[in-house]
């Protein structure tokens, strides 16, 4: 933490400073940029809505105490969206059309974006999704016209990289996917499908389920008298544990892989480390200290927060990039006008990126295009795995290459 070049900060102190005699302007220092913040703060995906929430107050700070965007402060309107459709719906109307904020952070429940997009499109009002990973998120508009950017591996994405090292590393064939019902689910087993297609194969079988159930005991013993030799399944993390917890009742040793709701804290707690031990999973970003913006994140991390444990690692950090990426675009969009910040604006900075972050998950050089918004690329992701209670690398060689970022390419 003493250095202080390691940090994000110092990108934002040099933007500062380079805008110093603009920041004196007393009509801007008066006038927060408000930043719409929404995410489930409550019910069983608040574990990694309060990590964006913790992330996005993180950056803020940072950037409030370097100045701020031409002095004016960052300040966040925070709206739960309690992972409900109509309630996402609800506050992103509120956000957009009584709050007037400038831009919003938001969503984690593929359901709950797929809701309330419209209200963004239509009134081209910038939305940053930090971490909803549903496919169709940025499908829906076409890039070149869309308002909606993302910072958080799609699910294609996390089904290519989990059918790849199933079907290409594994050479295992017999797949049996689970997932709720929900529009994330639905999603899942889409892209998963899609995958095992390219391959030539198709799932053993899909089991689909509500939220709220607590046991998939039987569904799995039927997967597993079928001659299952992998499972993938596409859900949130209290249903993951319920997952987690049948495999293990059942002593079955099939390997387990899933997105990175397995990786949240409220998995741990509601599993418990003998039922998780082994299972795979999805991940931007693991908690380690070889990199030291990394590390550094994450001690100043804790100390916001007050946590021992983070909900989600990859919530917090994504948010966090998400906001100060948002800033860079906000000071390169400076010379169309004084302090303007609209959707279009922001919109022609981001797919227009001129200066580089280096951001806790990767290096941002060009994150997003006319024709692209989605931040990540395939060899961004990494394979976790729960071993003893904690998220770790699966492979020994990606412990020993977590210094080095992974780049979009």
């Amino acid at each position: 933490m003493g250095r202080i070049e390691s940090l994000t900060i110092a990108s934002v102190l040099t933007f500062c400073s380079a805008a110093s005699v603009q920041a004196q302007a007393p009509a801007q220092a008066v006038n927060p940029v408000r930043v719409g913040l929404i995410a489930p703060l409550t019910g069983g995906s608040a574990d990694f809505g309060n990590s964006v929430r913790l992330g996005a107050e993180l950056a803020v700070k940072e950037i409030n105490e370097a100045g701020g965007y031409l002095g004016r402060p960052f300040e966040l309107v925070i709206r739960n969206d309690k992972a409900v459709p109509d309630e996402g719906r609800k506050v992103a109307e509120n956000l957009v059309l009584e709050e007037k904020v400038d831009f919003t952070l938001g969503y984690c429940n593929t359901g709950v974006a797929m809701k309330s997009l419209d209200v963004f499109q239509t009134h081209k009002h910038l939305l940053m999704v930090p971490c909803a990973q549903g496919t169709a998120v940025t499908t829906k508009y076409p890039a070149a016209q869309s308002y909606i950017f993302r910072l958080a591996p799609p699910d294609v994405i996390n089904a290519q990289f989990l059918v790849g090292e199933i079907v290409e590393r594994r050479r295992l064939g017999k797949v049996a996917i689970f997932a709720d019902t929900t529009g994330y689910g639905e999603g899942g087993v889409a892209d998963t499908t899609a995958e095992l297609a390219k391959r030539g194969l198709k799932p053993l079988s899909v089991t689909r389920f509500p939220l709220g159930i607590t046991s998939l005991t039987e569904e799995m013993r039927v997967a597993r008298y079928a001659g299952a030799d992998a499972l993938v399944v596409y859900t949130v993390g209290p249903e993951q544990a319920a997952a987690a917890k049948s495999r293990h009742e059942l002593g079955w040793k099939v390997p387990f892989f899933a997105p990175w709701p397995l990786s949240f804290r409220s998995v741990l707690e509601q599993a418990g480390a003998d039922a998780l031990e082994g299972t795979m999973m999805a991940q931007t970003i693991i908690q380690d200290t070889a990199n030291e913006r990394r590390a550094s994140f994450l001690a100043r991390y804790f100390k916001h927060s007050n946590e021992k444990r983070i909900g989600s690692l990859m919530a917090a950090a994504q948010t966090y990039d998400a906001m100060h990426l948002m800033l860079f675009a906000m000071f390169q969009a400076q010379g169309t006008g004084p302090g303007r910040i609209d959707g279009d604006t922001l919109k022609q900075a981001l797919e227009n990126k001129e200066r580089t972050y280096r951001g806790v998950i990767t290096t941002y050089e060009s994150p997003f295009s006319r024709n692209d918004h989605d931040a990540f690329s395939a060899n961004m992701v990494w394979l976790g795995a729960w071993k003893r209670g904690e998220v770790v690398f699966h492979y020994a060689d990606d412990v020993k290459r977590s210094s080095v970022f992974r780049r979009k390419e």
